[in-house]
């Protein structure tokens, strides 16, 4: 039996404009996702998750068993979550030359699935690094954020960036561009986030933007312009300026607003956090729902999150200095 855990991540810049080769700065968050995987005889795959999603599931699938699971959750979360899983468990198989080895994998989340925060990519990372480890091979850190992106890439019908996994992988703050990423010096982020209790479609979101960028030329110019403002920001970041750093994350949001990712519930968050003080907010993820993100070191951004209609969490982040970590 072998057992990881990943962070979850907050886009501090970048989002959506990553995927077109411009760079997003990232922080790994400690709130994580923990996979425990024990190998099975029979070639079968188990899959146990409790905290996944709000209901949890428990579903077996494998040669002899049913191809359309009966469980008691919304469809696209249940694609979503058993396609990770499968892509993960190819790539453990891949790495270890083990194509027919059977796994019981039990997830523990403390990461909302589809919120924005990362739960994909750390369910991933773990699994891969759990299941890799139950088959006797040991993958550094570069392999595994390689293996969890093509991953992502694939269930996401290779509309993924390598960020969130890049990010969960290596833990801190980082910079991805391209097919490439590297840590970077960060002063302490007072990191608040807001969480309105629903789950943007990541593909559909991706696919409107990208629809967007090919018929307008504004749209294009604007994801140039989020790149900018990502340049911008880790000059910020090497210079300890948080509150430069939070007025880039303001500038971000609206560029994203522009290309129709946000949502009303989103921007009631972020406009609570600013009105309460915070140097910047602005949503973190795909869009659609899920979270938000403001730099505020005191209390009363969360305070204001606490009392927004539509916020139905709010909690201060700890930066995650460590990515894929055992037990």
């Amino acid at each position: 039996m072998a057992t990881s855990s990943a962070p979850g991540k907050v886009f501090l810049l970048g989002e959506h404009a990553v995927v077109y080769g411009e760079p997003a700065l990232l922080a790994a968050i400690e709130r994580r996702a923990r996979v425990t995987v024990e190998e099975r005889s029979d070639g079968g795959l188990r899959v146990d998750s409790e905290d996944l999603t709000l209901d949890g599931f428990t579903i077996e699938y494998g040669e002899d068993a049913a191809t359309d699971p009966n469980v008691d959750v919304p469809q696209n979360l249940l694609e979503a979550a058993t396609g990770y899983v499968d892509e993960a468990v190819a790539q453990a198989r891949d790495a270890a030359d083990a194509p027919n080895a059977g796994f019981e994998v039990t997830i523990e989340s403390e990461i909302p699935l589809g919120a924005g925060i990362g739960s994909s990519a750390a369910v991933v990372a773990a699994a891969i690094d759990a299941a890799t480890r139950e088959l006797g091979v040991e993958l550094d850190r570069e392999e595994i954020a390689d293996r969890a992106y093509r991953v992502e890439h694939a269930v996401q019908d290779g509309q993924a960036s390598r960020a969130d996994t890049f990010t969960s992988t290596m833990g801190g703050v980082v910079r991805v561009e391209g097919d490439g990423g590297h840590s970077i010096p960060a002063p302490e982020l007072p990191l608040v986030i807001g969480y309105d209790g629903g789950a943007g479609d990541t593909g559909k979101l991706v696919a409107d933007v990208r629809s967007l960028r090919e018929r307008y030329g504004f749209a294009a110019d604007t994801v140039e312009t989020i790149g900018d403002v990502v340049d911008e920001g880790e000059r910020a970041l090497d210079d300890g300026d948080v509150e430069t750093l939070g007025e880039l994350m303001n500038a971000d949001h609206g560029l994203l607003s522009a290309l129709g990712v946000s949502s009303r519930s989103l921007d009631a968050m972020v406009w609570a956090a600013r009105d309460a003080g915070a140097m910047g907010a602005k949503l973190t993820g795909a869009g659609g729902g899920g979270c938000i993100v403001a730099l505020d070191e005191s209390d009363e951004s969360q305070t204001a999150l606490e009392y927004t209609p539509g916020c139905e969490e709010a909690f201060r982040a700890e930066l995650a200095e460590e990515g894929v970590r055992r037990k």
